[in-house]
């Protein structure tokens, strides 16, 4: 089999799983479920992708049979998260989940559309929530519980977060700058002085 046509059969198989909307979604998860397969659901941002998020949705997938993930838009995470996030762009994100061995379906959570538009779309046997997420209140629980089987919350996978991540970059960034510019400051006064 030539290149050319495995990267094709590789695009389209990546397309089949990147569902574009929730109707879409819907019809899917029903002729999932008639085939009697147990759905996970899940919902982040998913950016800069590391060990962490690869182990809690090798986690999330252990807890049943097809596991969708939810991924907040460029948009959305922006108003969540501030104007300098995503790191990685919406595409990509998508991209990178669906080349993670666990991931099933990968769908985008828009402006307009609350965290519990997805739930109630979906109806998963298992919502997998994360503790280190702030939207997973006690509340937010209580609220979606009749729309799932189960609601399973799992703890931290990694030592450190993408936004502890994002930060250790913000200020080792801002202290080389920082040097930079005593050092070029430390230089123009020597000048002036020798002038």
């Amino acid at each position: 089999m030539s290149k050319k046509v495995v990267k094709k059969q590789k695009k389209a198989m990546v397309n089949q799983r990147f569902i574009k909307n929730f109707n879409d979604l819907n019809k899917i998860v029903g002729s999932l479920k008639i085939l009697g397969n147990r759905i996970i659901l899940t919902q982040g941002v998913y950016d800069l992708i590391h060990e962490g998020h690869a182990k809690y949705l090798e986690i999330a997938k252990s807890h049943g049979d097809i596991l969708i993930v939810g991924v907040d838009s460029d948009a959305l995470t922006r108003q969540r998260k501030g104007p300098s996030r995503p790191i990685v762009p919406e595409a990509e994100r998508i991209e990178m989940l669906l080349h993670l061995r666990h991931v099933d379906y990968v769908v985008v959570r828009d402006v307009g559309k609350e965290i519990g538009d997805l739930i109630r779309t979906v109806k998963p046997d298992i919502l997998i929530t994360s503790s280190t997420t702030k939207d997973f209140t006690r509340e937010f629980i209580k609220k979606y519980k009749s729309h799932c089987g189960q609601i399973i919350t799992l703890p931290a996978q990694s030592t450190t977060s993408t936004t502890a991540r994002i930060r250790k970059l913000s200020i080792d960034g801002a202290s080389s700058l920082a040097d930079e510019i005593n050092k070029l400051t430390k230089e123009f006064i020597e000048k002036i002085r020798g002038i």
